[in-house]
């Protein structure tokens, strides 16, 4: 079965609503004589395909909604939203994500919770449907394409109920929603893994490969995909159920690798993944369709868009979506004399800056014909105005030039390099031209064909690549995982660069092969879970932030408002 982008079945469905809903309204007291029931809700072919999609568009949305995005980077060591001159305090919940202070009263720790078990709920609802389905000849399919149907939805919900596992380790697991009117127990994290795993092996063999989709695979779950889930899964198997699965993740890994679930290639070029063809990378193992015209959830304002300055869109031509928000920006290396911060985590743009001829280190620059360079907003910025002059990106707190520098501080109007008297460096003491802004997905301008129209890498080949790296490294061999993460950081240097990894990767640490992890995935949403399998993300100190008293907030708390709407829930330990 071919499938185009989500949005144009589930916009299909609304329409249907909509005319649905018109019709009812124009004569109350008509007599209805056709009735849509459980029974006969799927017609024909195209409702059965409504039907198998209609959690993918919620499940691209969750990718950033319900704090998702914010929870895995503002809690590590990699991402801030510091209050910037009263902009961005709210309350302080963005200070409690940071020093993890957290309480099942902030009402971001509920929203993950019904964010995820909302897609969990809508995949299942269409898998009882289409698991209903008895005679697949009647709406002109075959056992093979259904069985592929109902193959990824469980795919998709297993992807929905790790990320469940990995915010809150105590879960419920739903495989059935018909009918039920009061939600199950929780179960053991060992019982959630084994579940998990389950559903993703059994679905395994009845996905399609990517090669047997072709340009059609951006948005499909894969045998590459399904087998991915499962690296995620054993990778962080010590951290879930206190075993270790590290050699069942380097076996996938590599058989992923050898071509045994589809055939995936690294691209040459670092932002070719996330870059407006992206749907054609050799790289995207999964990922959501995107366009300008209808759904680009990664470029909302709970993620990419809102880690830009104020009037960065003025600096890319891009002006669709007028100003940005600078809530998430990079934590600082240094601090506000330039100076180095001497703890070992953190410091993200430092640690790019340690290989100095990495080509991401350039300012993020449109060179026109949607082609770009760089991946920081650091500086002036400068650009023309609308009046056709020269002028500098400035923020809403003041008419100077922003100069975007990696410390926080109240520097203001203060030029590069000037001293400032105010030394306070902390969550609660910043302005608009503190930190760095990272720029992974593209902000072509206006005028461009292909703004805003990237699809967006959920699971991308290089992570596979890293995932092996690290059990090689674990296992005691540095020379194979240098090889493989070299594989990848190739593409971030000149040919022949210093920068690539020792032969006999000695220069592998602990620290390194966590700073490296930084590097490849900063700003994926990934490095609370990374800092957490490393051992550090409550032991740990970096910028603002100090070690925490002990390890319960490696998960979070169960939201007070789901528990008071689920009684039979028991709160997470520590709590």
């Amino acid at each position: 079965m071919k499938r185009n982008h989500i949005l144009k079945y589930t916009s299909q469905i609304g329409a249907g609503m909509l005319l649905l809903a018109t019709v009812g309204c124009t004569n109350l007291d008509e007599e209805l004589y056709d009735r849509i029931t459980s029974g006969n809700f799927l017609q024909t072919r195209e409702d059965v395909t409504r039907d198998f999609l209609r959690a993918f568009e919620h499940s691209y949305w969750s990718i950033q909604g319900g704090s998702t995005f914010m929870l895995q980077e503002n809690s590590s060591d990699e991402i801030m939203t510091p209050n910037r001159q009263g902009d961005w305090f709210d309350g302080g919940q963005f200070q409690r994500v940071h020093y993890h202070t957290w309480t099942p009263n902030d009402g971001f720790t509920s929203d993950p919770w019904n964010a995820l078990y909302g897609g969990v709920t809508l995949a299942t609802n269409s898998l009882e449907d289409l698991q209903g389905i008895t005679d697949p000849t009647k709406f002109d399919m075959t056992q093979a394409e259904l069985d592929g149907m109902i193959a990824e939805l469980r795919t998709l919900r297993a992807w929905l109920n790790l990320r469940l596992f990995d915010f809150y380790r105590n879960i419920v697991i739903v495989t059935k929603v018909k009918g039920e009117t009061t939600g199950g127990p929780q179960v053991t994290p060992q019982e959630a893994f084994a579940f998990i795993e389950n559903e993703l092996k059994e679905s395994l063999p009845k996905l399609p490969t990517v090669q047997s989709l072709g340009e059609n695979a951006v948005g499909r779950w894969t045998q590459g995909g399904a087998v991915s889930l499962l690296v995620r899964l054993y990778l962080n198997a010590k951290v879930y159920t206190g075993t270790d699965r590290f050699a069942d993740c380097a076996k996938l890994c590599q058989e992923m690798i050898d071509g045994k679930y589809g055939t995936y290639a690294l691209e040459t070029r670092w932002d070719a993944p996330f870059d407006y063809n992206n749907a054609k990378s050799k790289e995207t193992v999964f990922g959501f369709p995107g366009s300008f015209g209808l759904t680009h959830w990664q470029y909302d304002g709970g993620m990419y868009f809102w880690m830009l300055p104020n009037l960065a869109p003025s600096y890319f031509g891009f002006t669709d979506f007028g100003n940005a928000n600078p809530k998430y920006a990079m934590q600082p290396g240094l601090d506000v004399d330039g100076k180095e911060y001497p703890f070992a985590l953190g410091k993200p743009f430092v640690k790019f800056q340690k290989y100095p001829d990495d080509v991401r280190l350039k300012k993020y620059k449109n060179l026109g014909n949607t082609k770009r360079e760089g991946m920081f907003l650091h500086g002036y910025l400068t650009y023309t105005n609308s009046a056709g002059k020269p002028d500098t990106v400035r923020g809403f707190k003041g008419p100077y030039a922003l100069y975007f520098r990696d410390q926080v501080g109240k520097f203001l109007d203060a030029k590069p390099g000037t001293p400032i008297a105010d030394k306070t460096s902390n969550m609660n003491n910043a302005d608009n031209n503190s930190g760095i802004f990272p720029v992974k997905y593209p902000f072509y301008p206006s005028d461009d064909a292909n703004k805003i129209s990237s699809a967006y890498a959920e699971i991308r080949f290089a992570e596979i690549y890293y995932s092996l790296a690290e059990c090689k490294y674990r296992a005691g061999d540095k020379a194979g995982a240098a090889a493989l993460l070299n594989a990848v950081r190739k593409r971030n240097y000149p040919t022949g660069s210093p920068s690539l990894y020792k032969a006999d990767g000695t220069q592998l640490t602990d620290q390194e092969m966590l700073d490296e992890w930084g590097r490849e995935f900063l700003v994926e949403g990934r490095r609370r879970t990374d800092m957490i399998r490393w051992g550090v993300f409550n032991k740990g100190t970096w910028w603002d932030k100090t070690a925490d008293a002990d390890n319960h907030t490696e998960i979070f708390p169960i939201g007070q408002t789901v528990l008071n709407s689920s009684p039979q829930l028991k709160q997470n330990p520590g709590y």
